[in-house]
């Protein structure tokens, strides 16, 4: 049996500006796993088995007449989507296919299944992808595994910026810029794919960050799952009728994870918990011009909770519920907080950055 795993993610800061080109992100690796085993089947029929994922529902939607699936939150996609591109990489390798059983198991949702927002569908996209190259022999790279998770997650998703599959890939803390996402769909119909995972990607940037020492970060969940894809959507929709006000924001956006990322390179908590804080109004600027709840008030009461006791607290990811995340010193009372947390119906969340093992 071959095992491989992937770890959760959280978004820091540059949720939604980081969708463009040039627009940092700041993401961290955090220790909740999905893991993927792969066995050879000892029959001509292969299966793929979950226990978390086996009672997960599907979502429509009504455009004119018809009913429309919108498979993208159910994790059977990604895993066939992995599996199918990870192949046709293989076939490119003269390598001859197998009949196997592939079997997910989950820590990235609550004991009720409930997701908390840690990148399910890229970890699982990753484990996937690891444990078939894994599986024939395939030697690889953290850049080919992100590479074909990126191909194969964006297959499915139809938007996103990768920076999940990223952290998932690279683990620890990450500054990531997303790729050419017309250059990558032109290059996929005139080239192998072996050619273009090969290719340098125009605009991908993935930089390793070093936390400042005395530097905590602290997770509170909202116990109310929320969907990315379908926020993005929202938000893409707007773009062009909101094309001043959506440059300013990336534009200030950019700023903001630049100064953040200086942050980190100099070992200055407080320029990092500043920045965080000039995030939070970022987003709720964009929420307010798109219409869309990113801070609804449960994630409202955690920040304010957390800024009282002296961290710097804003939603992570699309918001709209999953986390939010606090940057603290050591000054902080920890205990104290997260006890005002659970009065409030807010979850913390015991997790800690997960750094990945570098393969070349």
């Amino acid at each position: 049996m071959i095992t491989e795993q992937a770890p959760g993610k959280l978004y820091i800061a540059g949720e939604y500006a980081v969708l463009e080109q040039d627009c940092p992100a700041i993401l961290v690796a955090v220790n909740q796993f999905i893991r993927v085993s792969i066995t050879k089947s000892k029959s001509s029929t292969g299966s793929i088995h979950s226990k978390q994922y086996s009672q997960d529902s599907i979502h429509w939607v009504r455009r004119g007449a018809k009913m429309v699936i919108d498979n993208r939150d159910n994790p059977f996609e990604y895993i066939l989507s992995a599996i199918n591109l990870t192949e046709r990489f293989c076939l490119e390798q003269h390598i001859k296919l197998r009949v196997y059983d592939l079997h997910v198991n989950s820590d990235l949702d609550s004991a009720d299944g409930k997701k908390y927002g840690l990148g399910s569908s890229a970890a699982v996209t990753v484990a996937t992808v690891k444990a078939i190259l894994r599986f024939y022999n395939v030697p690889f790279s953290n850049e080919l595994v992100y590479k074909l998770s990126a191909i194969s997650h964006y297959s499915v998703q139809g938007n996103g910026s990768a920076g999940d599959i990223a952290a998932s890939v690279y683990g620890g803390w990450i500054a990531y810029q997303t790729f050419d996402k017309k250059w990558l769909k032109r290059e996929l119909t005139q080239k192998s794919l072996s050619e273009v995972v090969d290719e340098a990607w125009p605009g991908l940037k993935i930089q390793l960050l070093t936390p400042p020492a005395g530097m905590n970060l602290l997770i509170g969940w909202s116990q109310k799952p929320a969907s990315t894809s379908r926020l993005v959507d929202e938000t893409n929709a707007n773009k062009a009728a909101l094309n001043v006000e959506y440059k300013q924001f990336l534009q200030q956006s950019r700023k903001c994870v630049l100064r953040m990322i200086d942050g980190f390179e100099q070992g200055n908590i407080d320029l990092i918990k500043m920045q965080i804080r000039v995030n939070r109004k970022l987003l709720q600027h964009f929420a307010q011009i798109n219409q869309i709840a990113i801070e609804i008030p449960r994630l409202s009461k955690l920040i304010n909770i957390a800024e009282s006791f002296g961290g710097a607290a804003k939603t992570s990811g699309a918001g709209n519920g999953d986390c939010g995340i606090v940057i603290t010193d050591e000054q902080t009372n920890v205990n104290e907080l997260e006890q005002q947390w659970r009065k409030n119906n807010v979850l913390p969340l015991d997790l800690h950055v997960h750094q990945v093992r570098l393969m070349q």
